[in-house]
C-alpha cells in the first residue's frame, strides 16, 4: 500500500499510550489500534484532525506516501 501510517512513531515521540490517545480523541482502542497498525483503508478527516490536535503534529507526520514500486530502475547503472 503506498500510504504508510507512522502513528506509532509519533505516539512514541510524545510518550502517549494507545489508551490515553483513544480517550482524548474519542475513538475506541480497537479502531485506534487498527489505525496504528495500518489495518485500515481510510480515515475520516475529523479523526485525523483530532489525532493531530492531541499529538500536536501535522498530518504529514502521521502519513507517508511511498510509491508502490520503490525499486530503483537505475540499479547497477552509474550516471
Amino acid at each position: 500500500m503506498p500510504i504508510i501510517l507512522r502513528l506509532d512513531r509519533v505516539m512514541a515521540d510524545r510518550k502517549m499510550s494507545l489508551n490515553e490517545l483513544s480517550g482524548k480523541v474519542g475513538i475506541s482502542n480497537v479502531n485506534l489500534s487498527n489505525l496504528k497498525t495500518g489495518k485500515v483503508k481510510a480515515i475520516r478527516f475529523s479523526t485525523l484532525e483530532s489525532i493531530c490536535e492531541v499529538l500536536e503534529c501535522q498530518p504529514g507526520d502521521i502519513l507517508e506516501y511511498r510509491p508502490a514500486d520503490t525499486r530503483d530502475t537505475n540499479l547497477g547503472h552509474q550516471e
